[in-house]
C-alpha cells in the first residue's frame, strides 16, 4: 500500500468554485465537455443524425487522431467510431423525414431549432460541465438563447460557434458517430428500397431514383424539400391539364 496522501486545505472551502477543474489534490473537479454535432441537414433522402460525445478533459488526448468527419476517408471514420464509443460516453439520435416535415410545418419549429430541441436532448442526459455545439444557425447567439432556454441546467457553459468540429476535438468526434450512423442508414434504405444514391438533392442517382420513386416510397423523403414538392406539382399541374 502507498503513502497516504494529506488533502490540501490550504484554500477556504468557501472561496472554491466547484464549477471549475481544481488541481489541489481531492479537491480537484475534472470538468466533462461534451461536443455535439449532426449529418445529414440537407439531404431529401432518409434521416438527421445528431450526436454528442462527452469526455473528461483530462481525457481529450484519447481523441488523438480524430478530426472533421469530412476530411477523413470511409474506412478510417469506421476505425474511429469505434475508438470513440469505447473512449466515452455518447448519444445518437436519429431524426426521421416524418419528423423532419412535420417540424417544417409547424408555426413553431423550424430545421434549426428542431436540431436545438435534438441536442438538448443529449446535454439534458449526458449532464456535461460545458457543452461545445457544432452551430447550425448563422446567428449563433439567437441560437445559444433558445438552446439554453431547453435545458435542465441553465449553468452548463456552452460553446456554440460555426465550424466547431474543425476546432474542438469532441464535436469532431460527433461529427464522426453521426456521419457513420447517417452512413448505416442510407445502407439500410438502399437494401430495402434500391440505390438512392448518397440522398443529396444535387446528386444524379439520387434525382433519378426521386423522380422513379417518390410516390412509391414517401416515408424515405423529406417531403417538404423543393425536390420532392417539385415533382408533386408536377403531378398536380398534369391532373390539371386533363381538365
Amino acid at each position: 500500500m502507498g503513502p497516504t496522501r494529506t488533502p490540501d486545505f490550504s484554500i477556504p472551502l468557501w472561496k472554491i468554485d466547484f464549477n471549475k477543474p481544481y488541481k489541489v489534490n481531492c479537491l480537484r473537479k475534472i470538468m466533462k465537455i461534451l461536443g455535439i454535432d449532426e449529418a445529414g441537414r440537407g439531404p431529401v433522402i432518409g434521416p438527421l443524425i445528431v450526436a454528442g460525445v462527452m469526455i473528461d478533459k483530462d481525457d481529450e488526448d484519447k481523441l488523438e487522431g480524430v478530426k472533421d468527419s469530412k476530411l477523413l476517408k470511409h474506412d478510417v471514420r469506421i476505425e474511429l467510431d469505434a475508438k470513440i464509443k469505447r473512449d466515452s460516453k455518447f448519444k445518437i439520435i436519429e431524426v426521421s423525414p416524418k419528423e423532419i416535415d412535420e417540424a417544417l410545418l409547424s408555426e413553431e419549429l423550424n430545421l434549426n431549432w428542431l436540431e436545438a430541441h435534438k441536442q438538448a436532448e443529449i446535454i439534458n442526459e449526458l449532464k456535461p460541465d460545458r457543452a461545445i455545439i457544432d452551430c447550425p444557425s448563422t446567428n449563433c447567439p439567437a441560437f445559444e438563447e433558445y438552446l439554453r432556454d431547453l435545458l435542465e441546467d441553465k449553468n452548463v457553459e456552452l460553446v456554440v460557434e460555426h465550424k466547431a468540429d474543425m476546432n474542438y476535438p469532441t464535436c469532431a468526434a460527433a461529427s464522426i458517430l453521426a456521419k457513420v450512423r447517417r452512413e448505416e442508414a442510407m445502407d439500410e434504405i438502399k437494401k430495402k428500397y434500391g440505390n438512392t444514391g448518397p440522398g443529396y438533392p444535387a446528386n444524379p442517382i439520387t434525382k433519378k431514383f426521386v423522380a422513379e420513386n417518390w410516390e412509391k416510397y414517401p416515408e424515405i423523403f423529406r417531403q417538404t424539400w423543393a425536390t420532392f414538392k417539385k415533382h408533386q406539382k408536377m403531378k398536380d399541374q398534369k391532373s390539371l391539364d386533363v381538365f
